[in-house]
């Protein structure tokens, strides 16, 4: 039976029976009580005192008793707002009166005389339905919560398309590539897919194919058998093994060799996976998420990247948008990596000034969250006020240029936002166009080169050429 997530391990679920009948009280204890805390009652009206405390995962209701009905005592029920399943009890001759219980919000019903079995199957399908829907709900709640979504913190439009395509493809078994630059929190999506997927209790493992040169990233995904190379002194098993019913993440896919692609192009395509020096083939069955900061369809037109790879990673993409697209998450994103850090840490500072905070939302951030989440962790640490201010900030976060010094700061909100823009349209676009222009440069006007060089998408790198109206040697 599923698990309750709000529930201990330990804990069992609490039944009261409601019968008027000696023996179907004892009957239920008894076929229930192993596995369940089980309370019973005679009388109508003193059961429905005692399911109206709300303290009982499921009330087994009999249809039929003196005084007052089950009909009515699950009418008051739901009239109080007790959530309690409810189980009917009837008789065959009053099956139709637990067909209108059901209307009326029963979960199911058991008709008497009922075996053992009987009665058990249908509480646990009940109590498993429950707990079900409970989840979901939960679930549900979760992704209400404003700006943010299985830890990722985002309102931006860009974030919130990111949310709505996990949503969607996480209870798949669909290949993801999730394409971003670095720093964006590719691994934080991988994770997502994994946690919402039907995987989730399974392991979820991550390799790095950048750290690790070819024949050490082979023995990494594939594992090896005793001396199969130098400094094999022992077999190993790979991350695809370790991974079998969970998730795998390939992290910077881009990197691997043409020759190693084409052996992980084999993995994925038979499921079967030959560890270095062996020649027995084991099964796996892994959810594969690959994650690149470069642009796999470019790399594959340069012949850097096998194209029948690329379409069997790339069934599902994914982008994550940089920092300087997510309009407005900055502030929310720098709260939250302040409040977290200030729970395992002692600092002084409990929050931004406006001013500060104006700093950080006009700075493009090419190194992305992970660049936001290390400034905030370095200034909470250095900072010797309640709050952090403009002197706090790295240098090249301040604010101001020489011909702004002087200018006195907007008195209300509104100016202020509007001093925000105009920080953006004069110094922001400036820096902007001077790193393009010095990223052409350094790559000879070769976009491509260039994109590269900085960790840019080319579609990406192409876009700001448009914007600031620069010209590339390759267009």
């Amino acid at each position: 039976m599923t698990a309750d997530p709000s529930r201990p391990d330990d804990a069992r679920h609490r039944i009261l029976v409601i019968d008027d009948e000696p023996v179907v009280c004892l009957s239920c204890s008894r076929i229930l009580g192993k596995r369940h805390a089980v309370e019973s009652r005679q009388d109508s009206r003193e059961g429905l005192e005692e399911a109206l405390r709300g303290e009982y995962d499921l009330v087994l209701l009999d249809m039929v008793m003196p005084g007052m009905d089950g009909l009515e005592v699950l009418r008051r029920l739901r009239g109080a707002g007790v959530r309690s399943e409810v189980v009917i009890i009837t008789g065959y001759s009053t099956v139709q009166n637990a067909v209108e219980a059901m209307k009326l919000g029963a979960a199911d019903y058991v008709s008497k005389p009922f075996t053992p079995d009987e009665l058990a199957v249908v509480v646990d399908r009940v109590l498993e339905r429950s707990a079900l829907i409970r989840e979901n709900a939960a679930l549900r709640e979760q992704l209400r919560g404003e700006g943010s979504f299985e830890g990722m913190i985002g309102s931006s439009r860009a974030m919130e398309e990111v949310f709505r395509l996990l949503r969607r493809v996480a209870p798949t078994d669909s290949t993801v590539l999730v394409v971003g630059e670095s720093g964006t929190g590719k691994e934080m999506v991988a994770r997502a897919i994994h946690r919402l997927s039907p995987r989730r209790e399974q392991p979820f493992l991550a390799c790095d194919c950048s750290a690790l040169v070819p024949t050490l990233l082979e023995s990494e995904l594939f594992g090896h058998v005793k001396g199969s190379f130098s400094g094999a002194v022992a077999t190993k098993q790979g991350l695809f093994e370790a991974a079998h019913r969970g998730t795998l993440f390939l992290d910077e896919v881009s990197n691997i060799s043409l020759e190693t692609q084409g052996k992980l192009l084999r993995v994925l395509e038979t499921r079967m996976v030959r560890r270095v020096g062996d020649t027995a083939e084991r099964e796996v069955d892994i959810r594969l998420v690959a994650a690149s900061n470069r642009d796999l369809a470019q790399l594959v037109r340069d012949g850097r990247f096998r194209e029948d790879l690329y379409y069997r990673l790339n069934v599902v993409p994914i982008t994550v948008p940089p920092l300087r697209e997510r309009a407005g998450d900055v502030p929310r994103l720098a709260a939250a990596f302040l409040e977290r850090f200030r729970r395992h840490n002692v600092v002084k500072a409990e929050g931004f000034t406006p001013e500060a905070m104006a700093a950080l939302e006009a700075h493009s951030w090419p190194g992305n969250v992970r660049e936001l989440k290390n400034i905030v962790e370095r200034v909470a640490i250095l900072c010797d006020a309640e709050r952090i201010e403009p002197r706090h900030l790295p240098p090249e976060l301040r604010p101001g240029r020489p011909s702004r010094q002087g200018t006195p700061l907007p008195r209300t909100w509104e100016e202020f936002k509007q001093f925000k823009r105009e920080i953006r349209e004069t110094t922001i676009d400036d820096l902007e166009r001077r790193f393009l222009l010095e990223a052409l440069a350094r790559a000879d006007g070769n976009v491509t080169r260039a994109a590269e060089d900085v960790g840019m998408l080319r579609t990406n790198f192409h876009a700001l050429l448009r914007k600031h109206g620069v010209g590339s040697g390759d267009d």
